[in-house]
């Protein structure tokens, strides 16, 4: 899984490998200087919803390192 920029404080951070959001399969890159979309819709490839496997929401903020389901 790709390094993740947020965008507000610069920071660069990886999520879980098993972490999806629609964006991801959109064949283009953003406009420069337009700030990404994100609709909100995460979901996990283990538990395929949008809970993880552990039972706490999957998305761009939770799916991280420290998660004990987190796969690199």
């Amino acid at each position: 899984m790709p390094d993740i920029v947020d965008l507000e404080t610069n920071e660069r951070f990886v999520v879980c490998r098993r972490l999806r959001w629609r964006a991801m399969y959109l064949d283009q890159q953003p406009e420069p200087g337009l700030p990404i979309i994100d609709d909100g819709f995460h979901w996990c490839t283990h538990s395929m919803n949008c809970l993880g496997p552990d039972g706490a929401v999957a998305d761009r903020d939770s799916c991280r390192s420290d998660r004990r389901c987190f796969e690199d």
